[in-house]
């Protein structure tokens, strides 16, 4: 057996305009209240999820492409700045790496001694190498920089993720409330106009009682919907923000091995020593002025 929803809904929509009609001033102010606070929950709640789809989309994508590479600076060299759109960690991957570009470039630390020099015209995807032939690297200072710019990063795309979801929030927790207040309030205002009037018959009773049940429905209908849409958008914000945190601490350790400079102190005093000693044969020689002698 089917089941007729045009009747129904004709049924509905006469008995709402039926309690429109006769609803208090009270009633009619709670009814347009939550109808504003539905119309802010439904935007929310449109703009939020395609938010969230184009993140998952846009991360999965990222995720797999700096999975096929071991060097931390790849993506940022090849500059596809609008295939990864949307994602939280290419955000964060790519504040990362504009620090760490500008550490190497402002602060580098130079390791004269590498273990072997690498073609350079082959790819490879070895940590370990790609490590061991980096010639400039930053020190552990520089590194903790970079560090903090991965933790604003991380924190600024969470705030991110969960923007708007307070009015979700206040839709689940407060709609109800306000419709149970337009309601009690039109009962309240039923009663008195029965007893003003001496008449207390259902006649006079079903307007002001229809009217004043309006808001509470109306309650019901804004935070039913915001409730099963903020349970469903939390749960992917909480797991794109543990995805976030966890790929930031990858990221960084992977920063750390190839290029933070690791060396014992001995072997920086003594290419320091080299260095200084190759300043002053260069200004015996007349090539760099004394003022140039100076580390």
């Amino acid at each position: 057996m089917m089941l007729n929803i045009h009747p129904i809904l004709g049924v509905a929509g006469g008995a709402a305009g039926y309690a429109i009609a006769n609803a208090t001033p009270e009633g009619k102010v709670t009814f347009f209240v939550l109808l504003i606070l539905s119309l802010f929950s439904w935007t929310i709640i449109l703009s939020k999820f395609r938010q969230l789809l184009i993140a998952r989309g846009a991360s999965k994508k990222f995720f797999a492409a700096y999975n096929a590479t071991r060097d931390p600076l790849d993506i940022q060299r090849k500059g596809d700045d609008k295939a990864f759109d949307g994602a939280p960690a290419y955000q964060l991957y790519i504040r990362g790496a504009d620090e760490l570009a500008y550490q190497l470039k402002n602060n580098p630390v130079v390791v004269n001694t590498p273990t072997f020099s690498p073609d350079p015209n082959a790819q490879h995807t070895n940590t370990d190498f790609i490590a061991k032939s980096t010639r400039v690297k930053i020190s552990m200072p520089s590194f903790e920089a970079v560090k903090v710019i991965l933790e604003e990063a991380a924190s600024a795309e969470a705030i991110t993720l969960e923007k708007g979801m307070i009015v979700l929030s206040t839709a689940v927790a407060g709609g109800p409330f306000i419709g149970l207040l337009g309601t009690v309030w039109g009962v309240m205002s039923t009663f008195a106009g029965i007893a003003e009037s001496h008449a207390a018959t259902l006649t006079t009773m079903a307007p002001g009682v229809a009217a004043a049940l309006l808001t509470t429905v109306t309650g019901l209908l804004v935070a039913i919907p915001a409730m099963f849409a903020y349970n469903f958008m939390v749960t992917s914000i909480r797991h794109l923000t543990q995805e976030l945190d966890g790929y930031a601490s990858r990221y960084a350790n992977q920063i750390e091995h190839v290029y933070v400079d690791h060396r014992p102190l001995s072997e920086e005093l003594q290419t320091a020593n080299e260095v200084l000693a190759g300043r002053i044969v260069s200004a015996i020689k007349g090539q760099e002025t004394p003022a140039m002698i100076a580390p």
